[in-house]
């Protein structure tokens, strides 16, 4: 027992060191580990660090690139800003020329007055203004007492005239039954030959004496010498009348014939050459803007008038229907022959520049200002007769710094009203 107690204790001491030794292997084991893991983690902090730089640059590339794509939208949005919009249109091929309007007066076809060819008293009147008449309707009656005894005394002088002739006619025939026996000498045949001849002259004179008479006489009865409209009546009841052919003759009525009326009308010299005889026409009136009565050109005076410088020109209208009345101001439109490669703008779009009117042409979003010729001007569109197209699309309002190789943005193209 004691010598295992004994033993005990070396086997304590000789066991102690093997238990140590067999830890410290261990201990030695484990301190490499805890030198790896340095490695590691700068590796770990490298990475994350060169992650981050990525990241930042990546930022920073992406905030310069945005600000790029900025600054060219600006630029593009100042720059298309900076493009003026115009509006625009086509010309409108032909002419709103030809057609032209000018002032009218309207005459009765056949316009008279009226007169006495008798000298009396009028009896009475039986039409006044605005009558209706026809040929031979009884207008009045004139009383005439001196023509009366005039012709009763004419009619008087006939009488004797004939009784004269007819006794010289007797002698005169035998005077020559006479002269045939040689009871009378040839001179005194003649003489008697002749006084029946001279009986005969006088005779023939009476009877166109009564004849004229009666002619005045038929005068008392005053008629319409053709169809229409009484316009004045300028005599009553009791008025002296006297005879047409005096030196101041008075006017009973006045008689217009309204079924047809002639319009004059004063044309430009102009547009002289385009009127044409037979050529229809359009006649309005202010009283009804609505109303268009057709007309035809008859005749022209054929020459120019040199105080007006116009064509007087006549135009037939058809007037059954009363539409106009004589003495009436109206407008006849006068159709012109269309000039050829003719086309209308607006006036509004014309550019009154130093070296002449310019039309501003876009063509691929670019303008040119074109110069072009005027053929007529009717106030809010102009005929132009070379420089421009139909095809062609034309800047409406221009400015007046609007200069050739502008470019501009268009707007829808507006059609001319009128055009097709």
């Amino acid at each position: 027992m004691e010598n295992t107690a004994t033993q005990n204790p070396v086997e304590t001491a000789y066991a102690a060191p093997v238990n140590h030794v067999i830890v410290e292997p261990h201990a030695t084991e484990a301190a490499p580990a805890y030198e790896s893991d340095a490695p590691q983690s700068r590796r770990g902090a490298v990475i994350s660090g060169i992650v981050l730089l990525f990241l930042l640059g990546l930022a920073i590339f992406y905030g310069i690139r945005s600000r790029a794509k900025t600054e060219n939208e600006l630029k593009h949005s100042t720059a298309q800003a900076a493009i003026p919009t115009v509006n625009a249109t086509h010309p409108m091929a032909g002419s709103a020329a030809q057609e032209i309007v000018l002032p009218g007066n309207t005459q009765a076809f056949t316009d008279t007055p009226i007169y006495a060819r008798t000298n009396g008293y009028l009896r009475r009147w039986y039409v006044d203004i605005g009558t209706r008449v026809h040929k031979g309707q009884l207008l009045a009656e004139i009383e005439t007492p001196e023509l009366d005894q005039q012709l009763q005394q004419a009619e008087a002088d006939l009488k004797s005239a004939e009784a004269n002739m007819l006794l010289a006619q007797t002698t005169s025939v035998r005077w020559q039954s006479l002269l045939e026996k040689h009871a009378v000498s040839k001179q005194e045949t003649d003489q008697m030959v002749s006084d029946f001849a001279a009986k005969q002259a006088n005779y023939a004179a009476s009877q166109a004496n009564v004849r004229r008479l009666k002619e005045l006489q038929g005068y008392e009865r005053v008629t319409a010498p053709f169809d229409g409209t009484i316009t004045a009546r300028s005599t009553d009841i009791g008025n002296l009348i006297g005879s047409g052919s005096g030196s101041t003759p008075r006017e009973l009525f006045h008689l217009d014939a309204v079924g047809r009326l002639r319009v004059y009308v004063a044309v430009p010299e102009l547009y002289a050459d385009s009127v044409q005889d037979g050529e229809k026409v359009s006649i309005t009136q202010d009283a009804d803007p609505n109303q268009v009565i057709t007309g035809s050109i008859s005749r022209n005076s054929s020459a120019i008038d040199q105080t007006s410088r116009t064509l007087n020109v006549q135009v037939d209208v058809n007037n059954a229907k009363g539409q106009l009345m004589p003495g009436a101001y109206v407008f006849v439109h006068l159709k012109l022959p269309a000039a050829s490669h003719t086309v209308t703008i607006p006036s509004n779009a014309l550019l009154f520049r130093a070296e002449g009117l310019r039309v501003g042409v876009v063509r691929n979003n670019v303008v040119q200002l074109t110069p072009i010729t005027i053929g007529h001007d009717y106030g809010s569109t102009v005929e132009v007769t070379s420089g421009l197209m139909p095809n062609d699309v034309i800047v409406l309002d221009p400015s007046d710094s609007l200069t050739s190789g502008t470019k501009v943005e268009v707007n829808a193209v507006a059609p001319q009203k009128g055009a097709a």
